[in-house]
This record gives structure tokens, C-alpha cells and sequence, in this order.
């Protein structure tokens, strides 16, 4: 134990100044002198990607072919008019919601398309309904929708729904039928109505390779709007017939403004951050 004793004034000698070094008070850091770095190291620093969809803007076209009947009432026997031409030109808004949620938009545009009616055999009784001497009738619409619109990001892909309202005008009408008339069959009557609303959606895919969209689109479109006056046969007894449509289109879109990432210059802000707040 003796042999020890001489090293305790070292010892404590030791302690002594590691208490004081503790002690002592630190230097604040120099915040206001740091080392600047030129853009040029700045584009080299590694941003690590995220998947995120930007707000950005679609333009295009869609082109397709529609099935068209009516909800008559009372009811009548039908079969699907099928037309083969529908088109419409749209632009499309993607936005966030609340911010941070980007599964929303709205859609709108012009689009040319069909309604109409084809009366077919009543198996009961064995008669083919007419209206104004006509078995079937096939109208000219153009119509404006503008739809609220959800969708969900993949790489090279997309699902799509829309949901709204359409308002749009019958430009013209094609009666046929055993009996009817001349001045009815490609006219209105003062007894016809024009205008046309109601709601419209559908449901859609798409495949991406920005800053092209290729859409494919199924949608339908329910008229409120009756085609003739209600009591144009009798003002005691009501009749009307609403439209009803299913389309399928196809369609090319151009984004105005980029999908996902970022350009050089928000790439470059993310950089300065990292480099910086690492400091």
C-alpha cells in the first residue's frame, strides 16, 4: 500500500484539472462565418428522389363511340343505339388537398356525342312503340362537363374517376320508322325540348410516359331534361323520356407543367438545405 501512496499528488494533481476543464466555459459557435459553396458543388450533392405528384395541368383529346337509351315513362321495350363517333377535347387541373393529399382535380371541356332511342319487338303483345311515327331517333349533342376528379399515381400508370355535371344543346335529330312524317324527321317540334343537363362520370386508367398520358375512359351521363314536353299528347296524361348514354373513349394527353420530381432550380434549394443544415 506504501508503494502507492506516492502517486496520489499526481492523482490528485490529475483531477484537479480535469475539474477545471469541465469547468470552464465553451466558446459559443461562429454561426455568422460558415463555408459557402458554389452552385457547381451544389449540383453534385446526392437529393434523394420521392414518388410525388406535383399540381400540374392535362390538354387533350378523347375519341370514341357511345350506346345510348332512354328511361321512358311509362316504360318502353328497347334495345342499345350504339353511334360510332363521340369526341371531346378537356383540360384537366391536379391539385392538393388540404395541401398534402394529391388524389384530387377537376375536369372540364367540349365534347360532341350522342342520344336517342330504338324501340324493339314487346314480346307480349307484339307491337313496336312509335313516337311521333318513329321507332328510333338519333340526336346531335354538344355538351359542357365539368367534373370533380380523383385519381391515384403509379410510375407508368394511373386509375381515374370523375363525378359532375354537364350542360349541353341537341343540335339535331334523325327520325326513321314505317309512318314517319317528312317535316318531322330530321326536325324539332315546338313540343321538343333542346336543352340538355344532368350529371356525368365514369371511370378511367391511364399509362404514363410523361409528359405524355394515354387514357382510356368509360363513362356515362344521365339527361334531367325530358325530350318533349310532358303533356304534348295529353294535358292529363304525362309522359317523359331521359336520356341515358355510356361512352367509351380513348385519348391522348400533354401535361402542361412536370408530373413528378422537381427542376434544377428546387433540386438545387434541396442540396443548399442538406449541405447546410448539416453544418
Amino acid at each position: 500500500m506504501r508503494r502507492y501512496i506516492k502517486y496520489f499528488p499526481i492523482l490528485f494533481l490529475l483531477l484537479c484539472l480535469q475539474m477545471t476543464l469541465s469547468a470552464a466555459p465553451r466558446m459559443p459557435r461562429d454561426t455568422s462565418v460558415r463555408t459557402e459553396y458554389p452552385d457547381e458543388y451544389l449540383d453534385t450533392v446526392q437529393v434523394s428522389k420521392r414518388f410525388i405528384i406535383n399540381d400540374y395541368t392535362l390538354f387533350g383529346v378523347e375519341y370514341g363511340a357511345s350506346l345510348s337509351r332512354m328511361e321512358f315513362n311509362p316504360s318502353q321495350v328497347q334495345e342499345m343505339l350504339f353511334a360510332p363517333m363521340t369526341a371531346g377535347v378537356f383540360i384537366t387541373r391536379y391539385g392538393k388537398m388540404f395541401g398534402y393529399l394529391p388524389y384530387f382535380g377537376f375536369k372540364a371541356g367540349v365534347r360532341y356525342s350522342h342520344e336517342g332511342y330504338k324501340f324493339k319487338e314487346n314480346k307480349e303483345t307484339g307491337r313496336i312503340a312509335v313516337i311521333e311515327g318513329a321507332t328510333q331517333a338519333l340526336m346531335d349533342v354538344v355538351e359542357v362537363p365539368f367534373m370533380a376528379h380523383f385519381h391515384i399515381d403509379m410510375l407508368h400508370f394511373k386509375m381515374m374517376a370523375d363525378a359532375g355535371i354537364y350542360g349541353g344543346w341537341r343540335m339535331n335529330i334523325e327520325r326513321t320508322g314505317p309512318i314517319v312524317s317528312e317535316s318531322a324527321a330530321h326536325s324539332f317540334l315546338e313540343t321538343d325540348h333542346r336543352f340538355d343537363y344532368g350529371l356525368t362520370g365514369g371511370v378511367g386508367f391511364a399509362v404514363v410516359f410523361d409528359p405524355f398520358e394515354f387514357h382510356v375512359n368509360g363513362s356515362v351521363r344521365y339527361g334531367w331534361s325530358t325530350l318533349y314536353d310532358p303533356d304534348y299528347a295529353s294535358q292529363y296524361y304525362y309522359r317523359f323520356a331521359y336520356p341515358f348514354d355510356i361512352m367509351l373513349t380513348a385519348g391522348i394527353y400533354i401535361q402542361l407543367g412536370r408530373r413528378t420530381g422537381n427542376n434544377k432550380a428546387a433540386l438545387r434549394r434541396e442540396a443548399y438545405r442538406q449541405v447546410y443544415e448539416s453544418e
